[in-house]
């Protein structure tokens, strides 16, 4: 038995379609840029050619030569934390790139700064959430809270911002911080390296506490978004800001900052901003990628976990570096 179709609609006829020569097409993909095989003993150099020319191969890379542009020529190289990447272990790679002088400024949500003190305190961060919300005790250590809280109303006294006050409090109490030398905030005071930390009020375990100031705690963090500011304008013609594990808070800091430098007439093109997390959040692509290089740089999206992405670029910066000197 023969079925016809009860359709209103009959199958396309594509006996006329009209085609064209492969050759004649634009392709996005060139067998040029396919990646390498690996050769063992090649090292990290020889990783990053490996690396396929295409999507995150090329940005990759893009990203490692704008960091060690930035440093040949004095430009700003700003890194902005948050709190997954203190907890993830990855201070000693920051403080390597700090001492290797790949980065000017490093600025902090509150959690990545509780999470480098309590490093410093004693050597362990990261409480279970789940287990002591029960009963109340998250966020009730005594002295993250009293001591972080000290630090920001002497701080506020005395005219610092918050991230300053917290690394000259770790330094002027060594007894209290023996684990102080795989801190950000300790070792970038040491160094002179400005550290800006940036609060939400309500967000963060210290401010359960009843020594928190809200006078002080807002005064040492505007100080510090104004202190920012001052540090983006550098910036222009060729920084970096990179973003690594804040999807709220420095995104939304980091816009105003631009926003300013802009207002009060100071130039802020051409630089390239970076975004390094699990997720490609919105936040973070409108307010680092896109927005602010709009006109002229380049926002650079790349997907993958802390504790491998930020090793992994940090080698192959310092590799490129002393490659490009070599030769």
């Amino acid at each position: 038995m023969r079925l016809m179709s009860s359709y209103t609609h009959r199958p396309a006829d594509v006996s006329q379609m009209q085609t064209r020569s492969i050759s004649n097409r634009k392709t996005k993909v060139q067998l040029r840029d396919f990646s390498q095989p690996y050769q063992r003993g090649a090292g990290v150099q020889g990783l990053l050619g490996a690396f396929p020319n295409i999507l995150a191969g090329t940005e990759f890379r893009a990203l490692v030569r704008a960091v060690v542009a930035a440093k040949a020529r004095r430009r700003a190289l700003i890194w902005g934390l948050g709190g997954h990447v203190i907890k993830c272990g990855l201070s000693p790679v920051l403080i390597g790139l700090m001492r290797e002088q790949y980065v000017t400024a490093i600025c902090l949500n509150g959690a990545g700064a509780i999470h480098d003190f309590e490093i410093a305190l004693c050597g362990s961060t990261s409480e279970d959430v789940e287990q002591e919300l029960e009963g109340g005790e998250f966020g009730s250590s005594e002295e993250t809270c009293v001591w972080m809280n000290e630090a920001a109303a002497e701080g506020a006294m005395s005219g610092l911002g918050y991230g300053e006050a917290l690394g000259e409090y770790i330094h002027r109490y060594p007894s209290r911080f023996p684990h102080r030398a795989a801190s950000l905030l300790a070792t970038a005071y040491s160094m002179r390296i400005p550290v800006t930390v940036h609060i939400a009020l309500g967000t963060d375990t210290i401010h359960n506490h009843p020594s928190a100031d809200g006078k002080a705690l807002g005064q040492t963090s505007l100080q510090d978004f104004r202190l920012l500011t001052s540090l983006v304008g550098d910036l222009h013609d060729g920084g970096v800001y990179v973003n690594c594990g804040s999807a709220v808070v420095l995104p939304e800091v980091f816009l105003k900052a631009v926003s300013m430098n802009r207002n009060l007439k100071h130039p802020l093109e051409g630089f390239t901003t970076a975004n390094l997390d699990f997720f490609q959040h919105y936040r973070p692509v409108q307010n680092v990628l896109r927005r602010p290089t709009q006109k002229s740089g380049r926002g650079i999206g790349l997907n993958g976990h802390h504790e491998i992405m930020i090793p992994l670029l940090a080698a192959a910066i310092l590799e490129s570096d002393g490659h490009n000197e070599e030769s």
